[in-house]
């Protein structure tokens, strides 16, 4: 990686941008070659303002579509609209089709007995909002914002003290080692892991040593412990399971006001002129073998859109267990077509390991990549004209003259096809006013 491409992570905007610049010109200029646009996409990267694995900015995810050809690209972010405006304009300038969202855990008191998409929390739902055409929300839901970073805060700091008093002598500061690792102050389980690792490894530099502190901590062999310590994926997860998951010391059980409710968690994302998005994870739990039911209440109370990480659902050892997932996956990509749901795909990118692109060449995906690939020019055509005009899927306009789910989903496909990225689709988007009608929108973008 060029000095360049790691100034693209600095925690400094201004270095960002001034790196983004400055490897755009070079590549304009044919220093390098920038890879022909291929048919994949990432419309799920957690960026570095939630904890990204491999460190990425908003601007260095969008240098990497860029340098990876992706069709599209994505980011998503915990509790946070920090990196929606980098993000959009990082886009622009590397000529990128892009959209931006938001992710947190909702209650939803009609599954409170069923497990959905958070392992071992019943009622406690995933949930997401995609589309967002900035970071700066309206004052009326700004409180709804505020109180989604304050509630994490409380659970990491709880969390914090009780792995603390298990891990003595390891001991972490919240504002002194654990802030830190972010840009701009909203750290997550995953910051907070990172920072006991660094901890122990500062603590013990001895593997011997390490290995052996961390085996009477988690109540492992040591020789499993020392077998795992080379490979930071796997031991980053044996630590996470045993300390902060469910069971683990630092778990903190969740009650219903730990989380936002599903309509407020709407009202914020609408307000913004974003999609309420339901999010799936494989179809095995309770709360998922009922989603007909689940749809049904989500639609109800707002939901436009479905977010799949389709790796998880097909890439799995076990022949048996791949089988049964890839059919769930194709049903629940049926049931989205059938609901009009567009679907937003991709890796998260938040743990180690994840891949920085879906494999759209494997077989189990092929039923359904068409699919996801339209859910990409999708979003991206809703983010274009919601951005330069207004009338994204949630406006006035759009309400007047796309009253259907499906005719909102087709034209906003239409113009995320008719709409370049970077600065010849902004050009072509002039042409567009709130005064033309669907047609004619999309006969002046053609």
């Amino acid at each position: 990686m060029t000095d360049l491409q790691l100034a693209l992570n600095s925690f400094d905007p201004a270095v960002r941008r001034a790196a983004l610049a400055e490897l755009v010109a070079r590549s304009e200029r044919g220093e390098g070659a920038r890879a022909a646009e291929l048919p994949i996409v990432n419309m799920h990267c957690h960026t570095f303002f939630s904890f990204n694995a491999y460190g990425h900015s908003p601007t260095s995810l969008a240098w990497l579509a860029r340098e990876r050809g992706f069709l599209a690209a994505g980011i998503v972010d915990f509790d946070v609209l920090d990196a929606v405006d980098e993000f959009l304009a990082a886009c622009d300038i590397a000529g990128v089709r892009g959209s931006a969202g938001i992710e947190t855990r909702v209650f939803i008191p009609e599954f409170a007995t069923r497990e959905i998409n958070s392992p071992g929390e019943p009622g406690v739902s995933y949930h997401m909002g995609i589309g967002f055409a900035t970071g700066q929300v309206p004052p009326d839901v700004a409180p709804i914002l505020a109180s989604m970073r304050a509630r994490a805060e409380r659970r990491n700091r709880a969390m914090l003290e009780r792995v603390n008093a298990h891990l003595a002598p390891i001991e972490l500061d919240y504002a002194a080692d654990v802030l830190p690792l972010t840009p701009a102050g909203n750290a997550t389980e995953r910051h907070m892991l990172a920072a006991y690792i660094k901890a122990a490894a500062d603590a013990f530099p001895d593997p011997t040593a390490r290995a052996a502190f961390w085996a009477g901590k988690l109540d492992t062999p040591q020789a499993q412990i020392e077998a795992l310590l080379g490979d930071y994926a796997k031991f980053s997860n044996l630590v996470r399971g045993k300390l902060m998951k469910k069971g683990g010391v630092g778990y903190v059980t969740p009650t219903p006001e730990s989380f936002p409710t599903v309509e407020e968690y709407h009202r914020l994302i609408i307000a913004c002129g974003a999609l309420p998005t339901a999010t799936w994870l494989d179809g095995t739990s309770a709360g998922e073998q009922d989603i007909e039911e689940l749809m049904a209440l989500l639609i109800a109370q707002g939901a436009a859109a479905a977010n799949i990480i389709p790796d998880r659902n097909w890439n799995i050892a076990d022949p048996a267990t791949r089988a049964l997932k890839v059919r769930k996956l194709h049903e629940y990509v049926q049931l989205c077509r059938d609901l009009d749901l567009p679907i937003n795909v991709g890796t998260e990118m938040n743990s180690p390991g994840n891949k920085l692109v879906d494999d759209f060449d494997a077989a189990e995906l092929a039923p359904v990549r068409q699919i996801m690939l339209e859910g990409a020019y999708f979003i991206y055509g809703h983010t274009a004209m919601q951005r330069r005009h207004g009338l994204g899927y949630q406006s006035a306009w759009a309400q007047a003259h796309l009253p259907t789910r499906r005719a909102r989903n087709d034209f906003y496909a239409a113009v995320g096809r008719a709409v370049p990225p970077g600065a010849a689709g902004i050009a072509r988007l002039g042409r567009v006013s709130p005064a033309l009608d669907p047609t004619q929108i999309l006969r002046a973008l053609a």
